[in-house]
């Protein structure tokens, strides 16, 4: 059902790879309530998953974009706003890759150049897309910049290794650049802890399907899927949350304020 939440705003999404995936859902929910977007992702990822088979579906234009790339960002930036018509009120940061986990190193015996490929990719990512897209003048007064995180940030969960410190990294990112761009041009930023989601990437994670039952039991409401996430992330970027920054805001049925839940210990 649309509301209009988002009419006349314009959007880019980085990292739908499958119709899993979250920023795959959020595109078709931000374009069904109005907006207009544009579909990135690094253009290895490009030949994989369905982004075209989306963007044809949404009547959304694909422009490659390495997040790590300053030259690539200035490019999806302003190939962005000539294809859409004017600077952008919302941009989804979807993004996440550790060679560390892919290669099921453990957290002592990280390698440290993989590690640090990780926070590049992950985390610093986003920096650099928010200060590009400052620099550029990109995005309008009252924009919605979010990146999407996980409690393992706060938490320590043993096999999501040095994701963790990149998660953690990428909050502290939006808090900090956060109050800069409010200062600067009303933008605000804003992080979402989604729930364990059965996307791909998930799924990659060595004992995911055992933590994602555990989450679900802990979880007063259930683990939140991936089309919920992005009914939130729309309202994240509509006007009602104009007044939302510098946040880590938790969608994960609860589990994040749980200490003891009696599904788990059989009670």
């Amino acid at each position: 059902m649309s509301n209009g939440l988002l009419a006349g705003k314009r959007g880019i999404i980085f990292g739908a790879l499958d119709e899993k995936s979250i920023a795959w859902q959020v595109a078709e929910k931000c374009v069904a309530q109005g907006a207009k977007i544009t579909l990135t992702n690094a253009p290895v990822a490009l030949r994989f998953g369905g982004i075209y088979e989306l963007a044809e579906k949404i009547g959304a234009e694909v422009i490659p974009a390495d997040a790590t790339s300053i030259e690539d960002l200035e490019n999806l930036l302003t190939k962005s706003q000539e294809i859409l018509g004017g600077k952008m009120d919302f941009m989804l940061h979807s993004i996440g890759m550790s060679i560390n986990v892919r290669k099921k190193r453990d957290y002592d015996n990280i390698n440290y150049d993989w590690m640090q490929k990780t926070f590049d990719i992950s985390a610093i990512s986003f920096h650099k897309l928010m200060q590009t897209a400052m620099k550029m003048d990109a995005v309008n007064d009252w924009g919605s910049i979010l990146a999407l995180t996980y409690i393992a940030a706060q938490r320590v969960f043993p096999d999501y290794n040095e994701m963790a410190e990149s998660k953690s990294l990428l909050e502290s990112f939006a808090r900090s650049f956060g109050y800069h761009w409010a200062k600067k041009g009303n933008v605000r930023v804003n992080t979402v802890s989604q729930s364990p989601t059965l996307t791909t990437a998930g799924m990659g994670v060595k004992g995911f399907q055992e933590f994602f039952d555990y989450s679900k039991k802990m979880s007063p409401l259930g683990n939140a899927p991936a089309s919920a996430c992005a009914d939130y992330c729309v309202a994240m970027f509509s006007d009602l949350t104009k007044y939302v920054t510098m946040q880590n805001l938790y969608h994960d049925g609860g589990f994040s304020n749980m200490g003891m839940a009696p599904e788990v210990i059989g009670l």
